[in-house]
């Protein structure tokens, strides 16, 4: 229904930044947010940050200040601008976007992840 195409990891020095773009295609009317999830090796899936079609946003306590989630609605496409990287920002990141086929029914579609490597 959604698919969601990512680009933009790499690697950096700590202190960089690094810009990572979703751009989402498929039944994108319904789409009611769309967000950033990581995962590092050892440690449980984190939400990063995601934004409603409302424009609300959150963020982890972890990125808060140095990362911003932003959405271009003409190209459906979310972006995760990344400064102030450290290394424990090393993960694999994931676009995800919420979708709602009916009330109250809620479905998930993600990306294939991207690579962020933060050398020290």
């Amino acid at each position: 229904q959604v698919q969601l195409v990512e680009s933009g990891g790499g690697l950096v020095q700590a202190g960089g930044s690094l810009r990572l773009s979703c751009a989402a295609s498929g039944s994108i009317f319904s789409t009611i947010a769309m967000g950033w999830y990581r995962q590092a090796p050892g440690k449980q899936r984190e939400l990063v940050a995601a934004i409603t079609n409302g424009g609300s946003r959150n963020y982890a306590d972890s990125v808060k200040g140095r990362f911003t989630i932003s959405r271009d609605n003409a190209k459906n496409t979310v972006y995760l601008q990344m400064n102030s990287l450290k290394p424990e920002d090393t993960a694999v990141y994931s676009c995800y976007a919420r979708t709602v086929r009916v009330v109250g029914q809620l479905i998930d579609y993600w990306g294939q992840g991207t690579q962020v490597t933060v050398s020290s």
